[in-house]
């Protein structure tokens, strides 16, 4: 079932989709914007994987084509945040066909997983740390399906072609990063699984210290199957016999089977959209909360003069707090992969989605913030009551989730010469997701993005576990396109729950504030995930932290690593690019050779 309507303004759809059909999907259809330049852009979290997209757009390929080479070099040099033993989601964007698309590759519960997966033996939630170490926390990855999906549809070059870059720098080596280096000996337990020990550290126990020319054979196999076999070759044979076996003879085994894999699917969505300033946003429908949840706080906030309260003032950011208290209230108790409604008290995709994004609902809760006062006392609200069906019981009949959602994660965006624009975010979840490998690929640990208590009070927690289930996810990859339907910008972030309000803050800093792609990356992060104000450590002074603390927050600092990585095209159609500092992203721009 699809549905899809209109938000004042622009005519183009605000969201959309109840049960996402496999593999075929849908498309939304925007009127066709096209003008073949020649010129490309591409920002990624690592200058090995830029370059490895980069040189994919140099050769004509399109902007998936590009995303493929991207994602498997980011799998061996940022290994702690993505790759192939992982999911992702993607929007993509042809102005050629007027088409925009979104791609699910989120992993999925085997089959044997039950609401008490996280749960000790006195019915208690495990430690965090215990459910990610080892197999109960791996699911079915689904990047590789997903992307072999999105090049049956939009691919220019071979499909085998684009791994070369990612095989031959397995096999040549690469210099391991600071990142790298740095994360290795944050998380000493990685070496307590012996193919993650025999990897990344020597033989005295040590990380590989930075500049260390690190290969990978085995994950250069991997590629090469893969390369040859497509999908079927990751899905089935001896890669899936090795994830199996690597999660099922892990600390905590996961129950995964060969038909968990064989079974898997992508799936395509429609987008979540609606405006803000007149711009059209555009991002991921559930299981992501991001899409939803940053329009909703968007839209909360836009009966705001953002603009003239000024970048980094205490009245910006204490209304930021406060939608961002009212939308986070909101995906605790209803976001998750509701196209098992029957698991989430009734309520379809389209249902939730519809009321979370109705605009009268959203103006109840805008009208709830107090421009000089702290909520104390934030609550879901009750979508039910401000649409014409009989969704009441079923809203209330549900209860907020209890999952932890540390950060990690990549995001980077692609332009190819034709205009086609790929927004993508990729994950293994924690940093080296469950510390398993296998192939030569660290395997995620995105089943502890599922709520660990699956009812509280005799309610049924929407992001429980379930067999077949997606864990609810934060990513929120962006498409934005002006009064004119043109692609304004594009962008995403990792963090865990925290991308959302990276994304916020990024949007916020370029359309209200005025600021640069990159000014507005590099501006000081402010979030209010899981009711609790941070400011990104040692990035604002005294006086804003009192003034702060004096409306009635209690506002912590914390690293805030975000990873925002975006352009956005100025008046000559030229590309402003930008790329976070806080990880090692880079972002480049050229043009078809021979073009």
């Amino acid at each position: 079932m699809r549905s899809m309507w209109v938000i004042i303004g622009l005519a183009v759809m605000t969201a959309a989709c109840g049960r996402a059909e496999k593999a075929e999907g849908s498309a939304t259809p925007i009127e066709p914007k096209a003008e073949i330049t020649g010129d490309w852009f591409i920002a990624a979290a690592n200058p090995y994987a830029a370059e490895a997209g980069a040189e994919i757009l140099r050769k004509g390929g399109s902007a998936i084509d590009a995303a493929i080479a991207t994602q498997t070099v980011l799998g061996l040099v940022e290994p702690q945040s993505s790759g192939l033993g992982g999911g992702a989601f993607m929007i993509h964007y042809d102005p050629n066909k007027g088409l925009l698309e979104t791609y699910d590759g989120r992993e999925v519960a085997p089959a044997s997983a039950t609401p008490d997966r996280f749960l000790t033996e006195d019915g208690e939630p495990m430690k965090f740390y215990d459910a990610v170490a080892g197999g109960l926390s791996v699911g079915v990855p689904g990047v590789v399906a997903m992307l072999e999906l999105a090049h049956r549809e939009h691919g220019a070059l071979a499909w085998r072609d684009l791994f070369s870059p990612a095989i031959a720098l397995s096999e040549s080596g690469f210099d391991v990063s600071p990142r790298m280096n740095g994360l290795l000996a944050r998380f000493p337990r990685l070496k307590k699984t012996p193919q993650a020990a025999a990897y990344f550290y020597d033989e005295n126990g040590e990380p590989w210290p930075v500049g260390h020319v690190l290969k990978n054979p085995a994950y250069a196999e991997t590629l090469r199957r893969v390369s040859e076999g497509g999908a079927d070759a990751f899905y089935k044979g001896k890669i899936a016999k090795t994830i199996v076996d690597a999660v099922n003879s892990a600390p905590n085994p996961g129950g995964m089977t060969l038909d968990d894999l064989a079974n898997y699917r992508p799936v395509k969505r429609e987008p979540v959209c609606s405006t803000y300033r007149m711009l059209q946003i555009c991002s991921m429908a559930p299981p992501s909360s991001g899409g939803v949840t940053t329009l909703q706080i968007l839209s909360m906030l836009e009966r705001f003069d953002l603009g003239a309260a000024g970048a980094g003032s205490i009245e910006a950011l204490h209304l930021l707090f406060e939608a961002s208290k009212l939308a986070y209230a909101d995906r605790r108790q209803y976001l998750a992969d509701t196209d098992l409604s029957s698991l989430t008290g009734g309520l379809t995709q389209e249902e939730v989605i519809t009321g979370l994004l109705n605009p009268p609902y959203l103006a109840s809760r805008s009208s709830l913030i107090d421009s000089q006062t702290v909520a104390v006392d934030v609550t879901p609200g009750d979508p039910s009551l401000y649409t014409q069906d009989e969704t009441t019981g079923r809203w209330r009949n549900l209860a907020a989730d209890a999952s932890p959602e540390p950060p990690s994660t990549s995001h980077f965006v692609i332009v190819d010469g034709y205009g086609r624009v790929v927004s993508m975010t990729s994950t293994v979840e924690f940093a080296f997701g469950s510390h398993q490998m296998a192939a030569g690929m660290i395997l995620n640990n995105q089943l502890t993005d599922f709520s660990f208590l699956p009812e509280r009070d005799g309610a049924p927690v929407a992001n429980a576990v379930a067999p077949g289930k997606r864990p609810r996810s934060s990513m929120a990859p962006v498409i934005v396109f002006d009064e004119e339907g043109d692609v304004w910008g594009a962008l995403g972030s990792p963090g865990g729950p925290a991308i959302i309000g990276y994304v916020v803050k990024t949007l916020i800093a370029m359309i209200d504030w005025g600021m640069s792609t990159q000014e507005a990356i590099d501006y000081p992060n402010a979030v209010h995930p899981r009711g609790e104000a941070i400011l990104e450590e040692d990035k604002f002074d005294t006086q804003i932290r009192a003034s702060l603390m004096a409306l009635g927050h209690e506002p912590t600092e914390r690293a805030l690593t975000s990873g925002v990585h975006a352009f956005r095209i100025l008046p000559d159609g030229s590309y402003e690019g930008g790329a976070d500092p806080r990880r090692e992203g880079v972002w480049l721009t050229g043009s078809v050779e021979g073009d």
